[in-house]
């Protein structure tokens, strides 16, 4: 069975104040989770565990997703415990495609950004807040 066979689905929407949150979270029994939502007016991935060539699939279809629908995206890399060029490449192109913005890159990340060189053009912030308002 494939990671995205296995992969579960499950949507929730609830209206507090001002602020309208739908988020998605889709996660297999073992491997990465992408949890996403939105935040005045940017779309969030919240991405956690090991990203590589075989446990990007369900990351890089978020971020393409939101890159076309949203004029803001936001990753949320602080529970990024690995990350490969496959990653960093994911990085490149959704940057490309429009605002990207990366949220508390995990130690891992962040050395892979710099040592890359990718950290130069990559729009970093420390919160979510700080990186909506960018």
């Amino acid at each position: 069975m494939s990671w995205n066979e296995a992969a579960l689905s499950t949507c929730t929407s609830s209206t507090s104040g001002t602020l309208t949150l739908e988020e998605t979270t889709v996660h297999a029994p073992y491997g990465p989770v992408v949890r996403q939502y939105e935040y005045r007016g940017a779309w969030v991935i919240a991405a956690a565990g090991d990203y590589d060539l075989g446990s990007i699939t369900a990351l890089r279809q978020a971020l393409h997703t939101a890159a076309r629908r949203y004029p803001k995206v936001v990753l949320d890399a602080s529970a990024v415990t690995f990350a490969d060029s496959t990653f960093l490449n994911l990085l490149i192109l959704t940057h490309q495609m429009g605002t990207l913005r990366v949220v508390a890159p995990s130690a891992q990340v962040r050395r892979l950004c710099e040592i890359t060189g990718v950290d130069r053009f990559l729009e970093m912030r420390q919160t979510i807040e700080e990186a909506a308002a960018s």
